[in-house]
């Protein structure tokens, strides 16, 4: 495979029209944010395409698709915590999260990137973000939603409001929110049926580049 230069990409979300709600989003989000990277076999008329977005692994992984199909209530946040719309003031904020949970904006560049994206919530108390939920990969009709809870607040169901907050936001885009984990990740899986979604297929996802680490924390 050889790497593509950006001159050579608008044409390529074609080829990842009819795939899963995640991986077309994920090609969309890279061709449209700048932040990934392409591959072709070729580079005249290629045959096969590869793109990667944030950390990825040369290993079969086999993954749950979920969409967004029942509206809840979001629940009610702790006493002293607020959910509300990232901005970009907000990005020392999530930078201040650590390393284990840089992941969560990795498909926006950085802190930076997600925080002045418009497509990120979370749980704040006194200037601190405690849970950060975002747009991972956002496409032409799904957005793909991941979220990230900071250890000593995990299961304050600070992850579901900040996730339905979201959820809500994209509706109003006129977009579907969209929901992809790990088969044996059963708080993603957990949270997804939460938040409202419910599955829509499974699949083998093949992926390349650095190797990925399961980051516990996604429960609220």
């Amino acid at each position: 495979m050889i790497e593509l230069s950006a001159d050579q990409l608008p044409a390529l979300h074609r080829w990842f029209a009819a795939g899963p709600p995640a991986a077309t989003a994920l090609a969309e989000h890279a061709l449209v944010s700048g932040v990934g990277r392409w591959w072709a076999d070729r580079a005249v008329d290629p045959r096969a395409i590869a793109v990667a977005c944030a950390d990825h692994l040369p290993l079969p992984w086999e993954r749950m698709a979920y969409v967004h199909r029942v509206p809840v209530s979001p629940p009610r946040p702790p006493l002293g915590v607020t959910v509300r719309r990232l901005t970009p003031e907000d990005a020392p904020a999530l930078a201040a999260l650590g390393p284990d949970t840089a992941w969560i904006h990795a498909s926006w560049g950085g802190p930076a990137g997600l925080a002045g994206s418009g497509h990120g919530w979370a749980a704040f108390a006194h200037g601190r973000v405690l849970a950060p939920a975002c747009t991972y990969f956002r496409g032409s009709g799904f957005e793909d939603v991941a979220c990230v809870t900071a250890p000593e607040y995990r299961r304050r169901r600070l992850a579901p409001a900040c996730v339905t907050a979201l959820c809500k936001d994209i509706a109003a885009r006129g977009h579907t929110p969209s929901w992809t984990c790990s088969r044996d990740d059963r708080p993603s899986r957990l949270l997804a049926w939460t938040a409202g979604f419910r599955l829509e297929h499974e699949y083998v996802h093949h992926f390349t580049g650095r190797p990925a680490r399961r980051v516990a924390g996604i429960i609220g």
